[in-house]
């Protein structure tokens, strides 16, 4: 059979159609791209000054300084979702931004602020922070100060950090105010895990943190031997610190057209506590002849009208932190009773919030802990001796506690006790009048984890002989701020309990006291002894599902077509997030 030949015209009106509609296709992706470009390159809002007349607090205002944003959260830059939660919790509850010279008044001159005052600052000069903050600060008219390395300026290469044409438009918007962090980020007197003295070392030499156990700041000490003595005397040392301050007046100078006022030092909370007298010294000398405003320490976001305008606090809150989180440091820090969020209201109606603070977000419960305490969650629904069934994903930190009870009578103070602690399961039963007794305690496989995500705060001044024992064995297995990601499946049929964790059997079977025979779901989340930082922990549940016989008691897990497409957009971030990383 001969195939009858198309006609030729057909085949080029086919080609054209391709053809426009290609060009279509082609011509809504450049009009989006110069959109998004448009509002990239140029700010097209401005900053509204606030009417000032109206301030009449006197006390006090709250720091808070993010390190840097980013499209997603990683071990070291908060999500713009999250930091879009928690400027919008905090524009909702009335905070007002506050600039330098507001704050410098407040304190040379008496003049107030509003009654809810913030300073708002992101450090370190990232070109993401930048990005993904300004149209955060347009939506709540924050203004912010962006923090920058004076060596980091003027140098092409630095493509990740914002350079001075782009921080002179930044601040045309009235958005951004301009503030240093110093000249450089570089370690001297430092020593390695087995006491090893490897000696001074800028941050492009040590990315890899992982096997440092102390350093010292470059300006934070004498420069020291391997026996941790003086390798330079006192002029030498005024001369090296006055130097460090010098370059970096003469790069924001050329570059900017002035220094900063505002000041951050690296690192913290070292000035004037505990370390060299002639060095501290050497310091303040030069700060105060070149700032009017220094953030001496972190880890309180509360500066009281009572305070040192060059030896302010500011809270430096970690990317991991629920916007519940923020807020429990904020209530411990100002004294003010700030109300919690809890997310999507018909999953946190059927839970009843005993301590802390739950938020119901998405697929996630995220159960937030009181500072130095336990926080409890417990299902309003109680459960029969049906057959009970509870999964979920836990992926709060490694370091800290989250459990899940089953069987939780309060009144009897009887229940069973699933608990992730610092990599370790553990499973206990108590029944009404005992102590818990033990079941099962397990170390899980390790969890994997990079230099990149080192919470890297060693720095201090040490003896020959700390350094060189090397780290203790009480030291922390884990940094404290990585995920410990685990899938729990509990199962209690009778008398009979089986728990297991990313789909292997810790218990099977095991058969429990028959005095423990009915009560609720609860869940924890404490902090952990080993985060010297904070005492508060976010315990986290994704997916989540509880079943008592045929009923469905709970569930936030993604059914059908949504789970897929949360797979598929998790992938499609993650990869971007590479990209945007790499290039």
């Amino acid at each position: 059979m001969v195939k009858k030949k198309q006609s030729s015209a057909l085949n080029v009106r086919r080609k054209n159609t391709k053809k426009l509609v290609k060009t279509m296709i082609q011509s809504v992706i450049l009009v989006l791209l110069g959109v998004v470009l448009f509002h990239a390159v140029f700010d097209v809002e401005s900053y509204r000054e606030p009417d000032k007349t109206t301030w009449k607090q006197q006390n006090g205002f709250i720091a808070l300084s993010y390190f840097g944003v980013g499209r997603s959260g990683t071990s070291k830059l908060v999500a713009k979702s999250d930091l879009d939660e928690q400027l919008k919790v905090l524009h909702d509850l009335g905070y007002q931004t506050v600039s330098q010279q507001d704050i410098i008044d407040f304190y040379s001159k008496d003049k107030p602020l509003p009654d809810k005052a913030l300073y708002l600052s992101f450090e370190d000069g990232r070109n993401d922070s930048s990005l993904f903050a300004r149209p955060l600060l347009e939506k709540y008219n924050f203004k912010a100060t962006f923090f920058s390395y004076a060596d980091k300026l003027g140098d092409n290469k630095e493509r990740k950090f914002v350079q001075p044409k782009e921080m002179k438009k930044m601040e045309k918007t009235g958005f951004w105010e301009m503030g240093t962090n110093g000249y450089r980020l570089s370690y001297i007197n430092v020593f390695d895990n087995e006491g090893r003295f490897i000696g001074m070392k800028n941050e492009n030499e040590l990315r890899d943190k992982s096997n440092v156990a102390y350093y010292n700041h470059y300006l934070m000490d004498f420069i020291r031997d391997e026996n941790m003595i003086p390798a330079e005397n006192r002029d030498e040392m005024n001369a090296r610190i006055g130097a460090d301050y010098e370059n970096m007046k003469k790069i924001y100078t050329e570059q900017l057209g002035y220094v900063p006022s505002v000041y951050m030092i690296m690192h913290a909370n070292a000035l004037g506590e505990g370390m060299n007298r002639l060095v501290t010294e050497a310091n303040q000398d030069n700060i105060r002849s070149l700032f009017q405003i220094h953030f001496n320490r972190e880890g309180r976001a509360y500066n009281s009208s009572r305070a040192d305008l060059l030896n302010l606090t500011r809270l430096q809150p970690a990317p991991y932190w629920s916007t519940n989180h923020l807020l429990m440091r904020l209530r411990e820090d100002s004294g003010e009773a700030l109300p919690f969020i809890s997310g999507n209201e018909e999953d946190s109606a059927r839970w009843n919030v005993k301590d802390g603070a739950a938020q119901f977000k998405d697929h996630e419960l995220i159960l937030t802990s009181p500072p130095g305490r336990s926080g409890l969650l417990e299902l309003k629904e109680a459960v029969k001796s049906e057959k009970l069934h509870v999964s979920a994903q836990a992926t709060g930190n490694v370091v800290g506690k989250q459990s899940i009870y089953v069987r939780y009578d309060r009144a009897k103070d009887s229940y069973i006790r699933i608990t992730l602690d610092n990599n370790t399961l553990q499973v206990e039963q108590k029944k009404a009048g005992a102590a818990p007794a033990v079941l099962l305690t397990r170390e899980l496989d390790p969890v994997a984890w990079s230099s990149e995500d080192l919470s890297f705060d060693k720095a201090s001044v040490y003896t020959y002989e700390q350094t060189s024992a090397g780290v203790s064995e009480e030291e922390e297995k884990y940094p404290i701020n990585i995920k410990d990601e685990r899938k729990l499946d509990i199962t209690l049929d009778g008398e009979s309990l089986t728990v297991r964790v990313d789909d292997e059997a810790m218990l099977d079977k095991r058969k429990l006291d028959d005095s423990i025979r009915t009560g609720t779901v609860a869940v924890e989340a404490e902090y952990s002894e080993n985060n010297k930082k904070e005492n508060i922990y976010d315990a986290r549940f994704e997916n989540m599902e509880i079943t008592a016989g045929d009923r469905v008691l709970f569930s936030n897990a993604p059914r059908g077509w949504q789970g897929a497409a949360d797979r598929v957009k998790s992938a499609v971030n993650a990869a971007i997030d590479w990209a945007i990383e790499t290039f």
